[in-house]
């Protein structure tokens, strides 16, 4: 008899900072013959960034917050609970791992009434709502921040690090800013402010352009608006001649970051992972209005590393900026240091560590060469 399909759930909507980490545990899993379905939201950067996770079923989710309405919630609640239900009584999973946000309250509590092993990620350095309501009945909860561990006591958790996606790790600058069609001898500077955009950090680097253009020439620019403000943005850099990719978002973030001499940017949790897997210095500007200000704590373990300088956005004027910029700028060397820096909060094998962990509270049989020889099977379909 053939042993019964290893099929895994992974709620990880409502933001890039839940949804690439999913994909990423996702992609790894496929590799293994898992099968896997990405439970995500209806949101624009859901489903263009779903595109990108080959293998895999998705499906959307419409929850919101909980601050937002609760009584809307609550029907959003058992909609999606209802919709989940049927899902998994059509494919049962064997494993339900949520990587955070209220999207992940459906799936969570119906996988648990139907026998599922419940694995939770807090990726953050003060543990969400969510995660918080789900812990006690998770089997696991993995996180990024060691310090997250006081908030989910009582728990069986674990420090793994934040997953990654594979093609996240440092390439030659020269090749990242061929892809993007920018100028492979002048320095880059990105800036963006998660997976929906900043207003905060977009008026505050208009405002500052002009300046940037007397004060440094030659630097280009990469600026993912958000969905909302691209064209009056593209407007500004075009009429003061600067060189700039300008866009509401990228799925192919590798090149963007990998292009980069340094970013700002917000300090979201999956941000700050991919950053150090680049090893790219940041000026952060953390969202004030975050739940417990958790990305005000996000950002102060990479200012403390030295890998970035972190800022209230009420400080972002253009002086400021421009002061920050052009010394940053002019110190190459400085530049470097901070990337260094940033190695020592590197996890590397992330993505492995949660992967080993449900094979091994699944009582699975895990091999090293499996993802190798699954890979190298697909390759050769795809190449008769």
């Amino acid at each position: 008899m053939d042993p019964l399909p290893k099929r895994v759930a992974i709620a990880c909507g409502g933001t890039g900072g839940h949804l690439f980490p999913g994909i990423a545990v996702g992609d790894e899993l496929v590799a293994r013959g898992c099968e896997v379905m990405l439970l995500v939201s209806p949101k624009e950067v859901d489903q263009c960034a779903v595109k990108s996770a080959y293998g895999m079923e998705v499906e959307s989710l419409s929850m919101i917050g909980l601050d937002r309405n609760p009584l809307k919630f609550g029907y959003r609640f058992f909609q999606s609970a209802k919709f989940c239900r049927k899902l998994f009584l059509k494919k049962r999973p064997m494993v339900v791992l949520a990587m955070g946000g209220f999207t992940s309250l459906p799936p969570v509590i119906v996988g648990k009434t139907m026998g599922a092993k419940i694995f939770l990620h807090e990726a953050n350095a003060v543990p969400g709502r969510a995660v918080k309501m789900l812990s006690s009945i998770a089997d696991e909860v993995f996180v990024q921040f060691p310090n997250s561990l006081l908030g989910t006591k009582g728990t069986n958790v674990r420090a793994t690090g934040l997953p990654v996606r594979a093609t996240m790790e440092p390439m030659p600058k020269s090749d990242a800013r061929t892809v993007l069609g920018l100028d492979n001898d002048l320095p880059v500077l990105l800036i963006m402010g998660g997976s929906q955009g900043a207003e905060a950090i977009n008026k505050a680097i208009l405002d500052s352009l002009p300046y940037l253009a007397k004060s440094l020439p030659k630097i280009q620019f990469i600026h993912l608006t958000g969905t909302t403000s691209l064209e009056p943005i593209k407007s500004v850099y075009d009429s003061l001649g600067l060189r700039a990719l300008v866009r509401p978002f990228l799925t192919e973030m590798e090149y963007a970051l990998g292009a980069a001499d340094l970013v700002i940017s917000r300090a979201g949790a999956s941000s700050l992972a991919e950053f150090s897997a680049m090893e790219l210095p940041a000026i952060l500007v953390p969202y004030p209005s975050a739940v417990d200000n958790h990305q005000r704590l996000n950002a102060r373990t990479f200012v403390e590393m030295k890998a970035a300088r972190c800022f209230h956005q009420k400080q972002l004027t253009p002086s400021l900026l421009t002061q920050q910029l052009k010394e940053l700028f002019s110190q190459p060397l400085k530049l470097k240091e901070m990337g260094e820096s940033i190695k020592h909060w590197k996890a590397e094998s992330a993505t492995e560590n949660v992967v080993k962990r449900i094979y091994k509270m699944c009582s699975w049989e895990y091999s090293e060469e499996d993802a190798f020889l699954v890979a190298e099977h697909d390759l050769k379909e795809i190449e008769v």
